[in-house]
């Protein structure tokens, strides 16, 4: 097979050939497979037929509920599919690789007779705190890659994570001592994580909003070590610090545990404004997405024959990925696009 044509439609992307879907961001109830990269809910939906990790699984049971025929893979280890169409089955190969972004997120390279692609779902090159270390390197030389590019501007260069939770510590301790309860702000999936772990050996008294504690409670059963923490009570928060998804804020729930210090953990705090758009009294670069030094590090470890970009700032990265001489394009998030993988873009 000479080449593969593909669809991207609404952030998911589509190959009618092989029957699979990466990503898909709507129910799929036909024939087709779904890859789920991870289990954040705009990766996610009630699909009849899933590829995934084993974290992945777990954390949309716990999240998604319903059910659905899985096809749990391990990372490094390749599987066999046959996508059975009218007259014919083609054969290809599916490869899970550790992404970084969540604990249990993956990567996905498809290999088929005539050509390879990886596509990356969301993925940090960093190493995260609570997350399987991203590995690029059995992609190496594939044909095309298809990335995320959430963060694909200069100005979105992270300081290391480490560097980050020392300020989120003085934070913490300086609310403490004000008689002010610090509330973190981030994702109940992945960046509470994060945050937990990040905060092992400050010696925090820690509660855990109800939705973090629980998925922190499947973390843990996957293998997962966190420091001592306990569910909230609001009638004993004060004293302690809360790890809270960012709703949080507009519930009842912080209402009554007194003064607080309120920051938001985000990569979007490179920019100036974020703590006032956020309504927070800081905000922390502490993300789970590659930042721009990463995106290019990353094109350059695959060195693929062909790049397209997707999510955030695709057209500029794309842009960027061109004057460092990759043959780049990207995937606008406002139109459907039918291109052939090994041939030149074509626009439908």
């Amino acid at each position: 097979m000479a080449s593969l044509p593909f669809r991207y439609h609404r952030g998911g992307i589509f190959l009618p050939d092989l029957a699979l879907w990466l990503d898909a961001p709507v129910r799929q109830m036909g024939p087709e497979r779904v890859f789920v990269s991870h289990a954040h809910s705009d990766h996610t939906a009630l699909h009849r037929e899933v590829i995934l990790t084993e974290p992945t699984s777990r954390l949309m049971r716990a999240r998604l509920g319903g059910k659905r025929t899985e096809h749990i893979l391990p990372f490094g280890e390749p599987r066999e599919f046959f996508a059975c169409k009218s007259m014919f089955s083609t054969k290809f190969r599916l490869t899970l690789l550790p992404a970084g972004h969540i604990f249990g997120s993956a990567m996905s390279l498809i290999e088929w007779s005539g050509g390879s692609l990886l596509y990356t779902g969301d993925f940090k090159l960093r190493r995260s705190f609570s997350a399987e270390a991203c590995d690029p390197t059995r992609a190496h030389g594939v044909e095309m890659l298809i990335m995320e590019t959430t963060y694909g501007r200069p100005k979105y260069r992270f300081p290391p994570d480490e560097e980050v939770m020392r300020e989120v510590v003085r934070f913490c301790r300086e609310g403490l001592e004000a008689d002010e309860t610090p509330v973190l702000l981030g994702y109940s999936l992945g960046r509470s994580q994060e945050l937990l772990r990040g905060l092992a050996g400050a010696n925090l008294p820690i509660m855990l909003h109800e939705s973090v504690f629980t998925l922190c409670g499947i973390y843990a059963e996957l293998g997962q070590s966190f420091p001592a923490h306990e569910r909230i009570d609001p009638a004993k928060a004060r004293g302690h610090v809360l790890i809270c998804p960012p709703n949080a804020t507009r519930t009842a729930l912080l209402q009554n545990v007194g003064p607080t210090r309120t920051a938001v953990l985000t990569g979007w705090a490179m920019d100036a404004g974020c703590r006032f758009r956020s309504g927070t009294d800081a905000a922390f670069p502490l993300s789970d997405h590659a930042d721009f030094a990463d995106l290019i590090e990353f094109v350059k470890q695959v060195a693929p024959r062909k790049v397209f970009t997707v999510h955030g700032f695709a057209a500029d990265f794309a842009q960027t990925l061109r004057e460092l001489g990759f043959d780049a394009q990207a995937l606008s998030e406002d139109e459907q696009l039918e291109l052939a993988l090994g041939l030149p873009a074509v626009t439908a």
